[in-house]
């Protein structure tokens, strides 16, 4: 493995992370009225692009990270939409 590929996993390791935090506590409270759908909407759609762009270009990193992140972030979207209309 070379210095790029593993400054590429840390980098896609660091930003996947950030995510898990949010996940957590959305799935843990239920409590979304103060996320953004729409934000959830661009980012769960680029983070799915970028998943696409990674197998396109079979890059490792990209495709674990995007894929990760895909998961948290479509999982926190759902959760928004689900959770819309609970005080």
């Amino acid at each position: 493995m070379n210095i790029v590929t593993i400054i590429g996993l840390l980098a896609a390791t660091g930003t996947t992370i950030s995510f898990l935090p949010q996940a957590i506590k959305t799935i843990k409270t239920k409590e979304t009225k103060d996320l953004s759908v729409g934000m959830y909407v661009v980012l769960t759609t680029g983070v799915f692009l970028w998943l696409v762009y990674g197998i396109i270009l079979n890059d490792i990193p990209l495709i674990a990270a995007n894929a990760v992140t895909f998961i948290f972030t479509s999982t926190i979207l759902i959760l928004i939409i689900k959770y819309k209309n609970v005080s």
